[in-house]
């Protein structure tokens, strides 16, 4: 599993892979009357489509804050059971839009951004399901590493009609190795 200088440089890799694609999935749409400050704070990866740039990596999570310039800074955060330790990535991310529309541009490493797209939240910013540029990038958040069945069942069913293939969804392990 890569150290911290490779998960950079993989993350670094996939937004130029994506080819600073600020881009939304084809067919998707962003929340609308979205709140910054109500979506900071700390997120757990419930499930993701299957990455180079997370491969193995348990324990994900990921911290966003206001930045001076009026950013957002991102700290991703996984435990790699491999190496037996953690492996961070900070980036920065900016509208693409406007403040109220859930679409930003994420990079973590130089000029290259990849989309970030927030399709669904819950009406307590509790659960979210968000979209990187294309139907590859796929993730299922939430506020506690704990999801009730029904409400992962919700967040798969709104992928599912934002045309995701669910069933490569991977879900993330949250107990300590």
């Amino acid at each position: 599993m890569p150290d911290m200088a490779d998960l950079k440089g993989l993350l670094g890799s996939l937004a130029s892979a994506m080819g600073g694609e600020t881009g939304i999935p084809k067919g998707c749409r962003a929340v609308e009357g979205f709140e910054l400050e109500r979506y900071l704070g700390l997120w757990h990866e419930i499930a993701r489509l299957d990455h180079s740039f997370e491969r193995g990596l348990e324990q994900v999570t990921a911290h966003y804050a206001m930045r001076d310039d009026g950013g957002v800074a991102v700290t991703n955060r996984g435990f790699n059971p491999d190496d037996n330790e953690w492996d961070e990535a900070e980036g920065k991310a900016y509208f693409e839009e406007g403040p109220e529309i859930g679409r930003l541009r994420v990079a973590f490493f130089g000029p290259f951004y990849a989309g970030y797209n927030i399709l669904w939240l819950d009406d307590d910013y509790e659960h979210a399901v968000v979209a990187g540029p294309n139907h590859h990038y796929l993730w299922l958040l939430a506020r506690t590493p704990d999801v009730d069945p029904a409400m992962l069942d919700r967040m798969d069913q709104i992928a599912r009609d934002n045309g995701f293939d669910t069933q490569a969804l991977m879900r993330v392990s949250h107990s300590a190795s």
